[in-house]
């Protein structure tokens, strides 16, 4: 026996089933998101830069494993030129060792290594600031706007629109070098913050858009029969069901962060020395591309590998929470495609 194409069940029929055999919609996104393999390699990989940058340079005030810190001088040797080796002996390497600099030195002598995991840190405590507040600034203004509709959606959006037409790094542009002036920087707090509070429109107006919808179902009107506040019907019944838009989105919002974030501090509007960006370090060696690479090439490879794995991850979160991109089939559906 064999089915066409038009005796498939689409995807919400099959979550139906799965859901009918005991598996809740949050195990059933969970399998999605472990099955995308792309996204399970990112997660991985943008998890141990996490882990070697906390880890090496300390946080917190704790030390890293790492003896160098991005403010020590200790003495230039041979020339700076990078001490890691990845190629064994006997294909004519020197070994596999890190060596006293893996990364080289700057040309005072400061450890590249220990100013790449800093910079590193302070990239993610930038993405992770405006994560949060994205997910929490968009999400209340779109369900607000969503919920209530009238006056109240139209000034929400408003506002909205006002500040999406202000471009965000002439803005970060604008704030840094009045920092610069007047509080020697804005500092990775300060960055974060500012990006943070003109980047959550985008959020905004997918809550909004999932909040008319879903502001219409039943088990809205039966809360309301049963007494449920307005708040409590936002964000303990509707809110639930929007909640893959929220994440999908800030996650995409995030990766967009650190290069907007690498972007002012290459140009001087951003984090400014003593402290270090990955933005700031190309910034001050790009004249070295050709005599010493090294110091070019490392930031850059960090501030890919996080974009990539960050960008992937959320392409994987959107297809584990979009019904439409289901991958977890019954096997009992499974045999039938195949016979």
């Amino acid at each position: 026996m064999s089915l066409s194409h038009t005796d498939i069940p689409d995807p919400t029929a099959l979550e139906r089933e799965v859901e009918t055999e005991g598996v809740s919609q949050g195990r059933l996104i969970l399998r999605r998101f472990l099955r995308n393999k792309i996204a399970m390699i990112s997660l991985g990989i943008f998890l141990a830069v996490v882990a070697l940058a906390l880890s090496s340079s300390g946080i917190f005030g704790i030390p890293g494993w790492w003896k160098y810190s991005h403010t020590d001088l200790p003495k230039l040797l041979d020339g700076g030129k990078p001490t890691l080796s990845l190629i064994p002996e006997w294909l004519g390497g020197d070994g596999i060792h890190l060596g006293e600099h893996p990364f080289g030195q700057t040309l005072i002598g400061i450890d590249y290594f220990a100013m790449t995991m800093r910079g590193v840190q302070n990239s993610l405590i930038v993405m992770f600031v405006i994560g949060i507040l994205v997910a929490v600034i968009g999400t209340v203004v779109g369900a607000v706007a969503g919920y209530y509709r009238g006056w109240v959606e139209s000034v929400l959006m408003r506002f909205t629109d006002l500040i999406i037409i202000i471009p965000v790094i002439v803005l970060g542009a604008v704030v840094g070098q009045i920092a610069n002036q007047h509080f020697q920087g804005l500092g990775v707090l300060g960055l974060s913050i500012v990006l943070g509070l003109f980047l959550w429109t985008g959020l905004a107006r997918l809550v909004r858009g999932e909040f008319l919808t879903l502001r219409e179902r039943e088990y809205v009107d039966a809360a309301r029969v049963f007494g449920a506040g307005d708040a409590r019907i936002m964000f303990r019944h509707i809110l639930p069901n929007a909640i893959g838009v929220v994440i999908v989105t800030t996650t995409l919002v995030m990766a967009a962060a650190i290069l907007l974030e690498t972007g002012l501090s290459f140009i001087g509007f951003g984090i400014r020395t003593p402290d270090v960006s990955l933005g700031l370090i190309i910034s001050q060696n790009q004249t070295a591309f050709s005599t010493r690479p090294y110091l070019f090439v490392w930031p850059g490879v960090f501030i890919v590998i996080i974009a990539l794995t960050v960008n992937f991850i959320g392409d994987g979160l959107r297809d584990a929470f979009d019904p439409r991109q289901s991958r977890f089939v019954p096997r009992k559906m499974k045999e039938q495609v195949k016979a």
